[in-house]
């Protein structure tokens, strides 16, 4: 796939508890992007953080939380990004999306599949 020049990038901030269907939200977005033939993903799990009710979700030993927090991370073409936000609509139901214009540097796959 080519992916050099403008793009845009999605950002989704949930909590790890966040569940779509029955499994984590986090999950159903990375296998909604697949689906949707996205570029790529990343999905990662903050140490510590809080949202809109303030309430700190924290890694450290003494105050663990269950629910910390998750950033997932979409860097595609604007024709792809713009396929998934009805879907980011009617799952995020507690969150932050984001979405901006990036500039594509580089984006290389050298291993055959």
């Amino acid at each position: 796939m080519d992916l050099t020049g403008p793009a845009m990038r999605v950002r989704i901030y949930i909590g790890e508890n966040d569940k779509y269907n029955g499994m984590p939200l986090y999950h159903a977005i990375v296998l909604k992007a697949r689906e949707l033939g996205m570029a790529g993903v990343t999905v990662v799990r903050g140490i510590e953080g809080f949202g809109a009710n303030s309430r700190i979700h924290t890694a450290r030993i003494l105050v663990l939380s269950s629910d910390l927090p998750i950033v997932i991370d979409i860097v595609d073409r604007a024709d792809r990004i713009e396929k998934l936000i009805p879907f980011l609509n009617e799952t995020v139901k507690e969150g932050l999306v984001t979405i901006e214009n990036v500039e594509v540097l580089k984006y290389v796959n050298n291993k055959e599949i």
